[in-house]
């Protein structure tokens, strides 16, 4: 029973970081989904992959984790990198590629 402690990432589908700001305690699948073979829907014997806990900070994560004894991992946050743009770059004079119609 391994745990992942992460920040979960942007989605494509919002320009905000509303969901970004907790830090998320997840059990990693023991098992491996397999499909149903009436309906063919996926199905799993691992409880533990319904859990999905939310702390304020790394640091709470770790300690609930320790304090429970569950064995875990922590995935490195990464930074976006951002790619600071005008809209004057558009007719810059050094441009790549240049602006034609």
């Amino acid at each position: 029973m391994l745990a992942r402690i992460f920040r979960p990432a942007k989605t494509a589908m919002q320009s905000g970081k509303a969901r970004t700001r907790f830090w998320l305690l997840e059990f990693a699948p023991s098992s491996a989904r397999r499909p149903d073979p009436l309906m063919g829907w996926t199905q799993s014997t691992d409880m533990n992959g319904q859990v999905r806990m939310s702390f304020d900070t790394r640091e709470e994560a770790v300690a609930y984790a320790q304090r429970h004894g569950i064995a875990f991992e922590v995935l490195a946050d990464k930074e976006p990198k951002r790619i600071i743009k005008a809209y004057a770059d558009n007719f810059a004079f050094h441009r790549k590629q240049p602006w034609t119609h």
